[in-house]
């Protein structure tokens, strides 16, 4: 008994130095996109929303909407034949979880996991991306923070995988924090 009322005490500390430091938000970011290893396809425009839920004072969990449009691009099939190709449109849904570490200044690794529909004239497929990366935060007033990342996509389906190497810059804004302050 006395080990369960010493487990439960622990555990409302726990709660309680937790949910002070909960805060829920919401962001914009846009972006290019570098197709790796695809003669198929190219350079993407990238732009999105972003809602960050910091739970615990380092860990983020970020459930994130992108949209992708890719650029056309001229294939060199060999023998001197060149065929013309529309660049594939990416739209996904996923989430990060971010590793936070800082306060106006962020440095933060983070690992993803989404569902993207890759599309254009004779590809309409939904593939598992998963995604890695790094990100800077620069905090220049309480609740909003400007972010800097650079990240790995992989959209892998089956054996075969499409990957991006992305560079975004977006804004957050914290709405609400967890208790409200006063």
């Amino acid at each position: 008994m006395k080990r369960m009322v010493i487990l439960v005490c622990l555990a409302l500390s726990l709660f309680a130095s937790v949910a002070g430091a909960a805060t829920i938000g919401i962001g914009a970011f846009g972006g290019v996109g570098i197709p790796i290893l695809q003669d198929d396809n190219g350079r993407a425009t990238e732009f999105g929303v972003r809602a960050p839920v910091s739970l615990l004072p380092l860990i983020t969990v970020e459930p994130y909407f992108l949209s992708a449009s890719g650029s056309d691009v001229d294939q060199d099939l060999g023998g001197g034949v060149t065929v013309s190709r529309t660049g594939i449109d990416v739209s996904g849904f996923g989430a990060n979880a971010m590793l936070t570490m800082g306060g106006p200044f962020q440095f933060y690794p983070f690992v993803g996991i989404g569902s993207h529909k890759l599309k254009r004239d004779g590809i309409e497929e939904s593939r598992t991306t998963y995604s890695f990366g790094m990100g800077i935060g620069i905090s220049p007033m309480p609740k909003l923070t400007l972010h800097l990342r650079g990240q790995l996509d992989a959209a892998v389906k089956d054996e075969t995988s499409r990957k991006w190497g992305v560079a975004t810059v977006g804004v957050s804004y914290n709405l609400v924090k967890f208790p409200p302050t006063p």
